[in-house]
């Protein structure tokens, strides 16, 4: 299959009691009629994994409606759904990243649901009105494993009364989780598009070790060993993924010194476009060198929490007044989210889970869907892991449709240019349909 060039275009489990059963069904099947600051005292005083309503419409775009699905792989799961008027459309599956929600895909839905797509994007396992919550950091990891996580996927689609989805369309954590599910089920899931991180691919065994002499013994190699490299560089420094395995990250975050919205806006806006230090490359090596190269949201200072490694950069009131893509009034609706339950469902995917060694399971598979790589031009979450595009372009899939960089974007390109990867998404799917 000839791939295409580079070009660019201008991330314990509590059962819900019957009586709240019913009340969350009750609110799924009537209107919402909640005003905005309504809305805001609903979340604010509605504690996570209470029988919470869908989301007010008023936040939500003309033809996408909020609604839930019992049943999906034991989740009461919250999906926002655009295209579902008419009956037999063939289907998307739209999978979120950290720290985000359903909602993220709120820009794209209509342009993709008016291509004639029945286009369906759920709040992931820990995320959002996705019940069980809320999340602790002691809470059970097998849940948050892969496997798990593609068998959420796989219940959704059913759910949703489809055999197949014509693809399924990943970004940050929700990237490689799309990846793993055209890897594993081509049958269910016939396309693929991986958006600002690289899906690393399946484990690999030893091979032909039967027959090859035994090499002299070796001292193994530290797993630690980059990190604690880097703690030694001047100024020291951490990778955030470890940081977000740490029991004092989520509430560093959800309850940041500086408030849960001022947090996230600084957040959003240092892995976007705006940010003008973003000028990304890719990384020569995995070493410690080559990661002090990348920015402080992914290469922290030792001594900081999140929170406080974004506060520094804060965008100006001039400067959040002319975010067009993600004005106050969008922002507010993360902030509601994530203040009713905080950070750990979501960091729970960065922790791992003793149920990922079954991943051994797909050692030698590549993704034969066909498939695609898209992010922002300024987005350093392509490179961040050195040569994972490389090997996703050429090893890790058989039918690959050509890697995009949209000019504009960051990291949040579904969000910071809309249009143009509708656009992008829309020639895919209309090449392999």
């Amino acid at each position: 299959m000839n791939r295409l060039k580079h070009h660019t275009e201008g991330k314990s489990d509590k059962s819900l009691t019957r009586r709240d059963l019913l009340q969350g069904v009750a609110a799924a099947l009537v209107p919402v009629v909640l005003s905005p600051r309504a809305f805001a005292a609903q979340a604010a005083q509605t504690p996570a994994g209470a029988g919470i309503g869908p989301l007010d419409s008023a936040v939500l775009p003309p033809g996408i409606r909020s609604r839930f699905v019992d049943g999906v792989n034991g989740l009461r799961m919250h999906v926002l759904e655009a295209g579902f008027e008419t009956p037999g459309r063939p289907a998307l599956l739209l999978l979120h990243g950290y720290p985000e929600l359903a909602y993220s895909w709120r820009k794209i839905m209509g342009p993709l649901a008016s291509a004639g797509y029945h286009v369906f994007a759920p709040d992931v396992r820990g995320y959002g009105r996705t019940s069980p919550a809320p999340i602790a950091y002691g809470d059970d990891l097998r849940p948050f494993g892969t496997v798990n996580k593609i068998k959420d996927m796989l219940s959704l689609v059913s759910a949703m009364g489809y055999r197949s989805v014509t693809a399924v369309i990943g970004h940050d954590q929700g990237s490689p989780l799309a990846g793993w599910c055209a890897l594993a089920r081509p049958d269910v899931f016939r396309a693929v598009a991986m958006m600002s991180a690289p899906f690393g691919g399946p484990p690999t065994l030893p091979f032909n070790t039967a027959n090859t002499p035994r090499p002299a013994a070796t001292p193994p190699v530290s797993p630690d060993a980059i990190y604690e490299e880097l703690a030694r560089l001047s100024p020291p420094r951490k990778h955030y993924q470890r940081y977000y395995q740490t029991r004092e990250a989520n509430e560093n975050m959800w309850h940041a010194a500086q408030g849960l919205q001022p947090f996230l806006r600084a957040y959003y806006y240092m892995k976007s476009a705006d940010w003008k230090q973003n000028d990304p490359h890719p990384l020569s090596a995995r070493t410690a060198a080559e990661w002090a190269k990348l920015p402080r949201y992914y290469v922290m200072d030792l001594g900081k929490g999140m929170a406080e490694q974004v506060a520094a950069d804060m965008p100006s009131a001039a400067e959040i007044a002319a975010c067009k893509w993600l004005p106050d009034s969008e922002l507010r609706v993360y902030t509601e989210e994530y203040g009713r339950t905080g950070f750990q469902g979501g960091l729970n995917g960065y922790r791992g889970s003793p149920g990922d060694v079954d991943l051994m399971l797909f050692a030698g598979r590549t993704i034969d869907v066909p498939s695609t790589f898209l992010g922002g031009k300024k987005d350093w979450g392509v490179y961040q892991n050195p040569g994972a595009l490389d090997r996703l372009e050429k090893n890790t899939t058989t039918k690959y449709q050509g890697t995009h960089l949209v000019d504009g974007a960051g990291h949040w390109v579904q969000q910071e240019q809309p249009e143009a990867l509708s656009r992008l998404l829309i020639d895919f799917l209309k090449r392999n349909t």
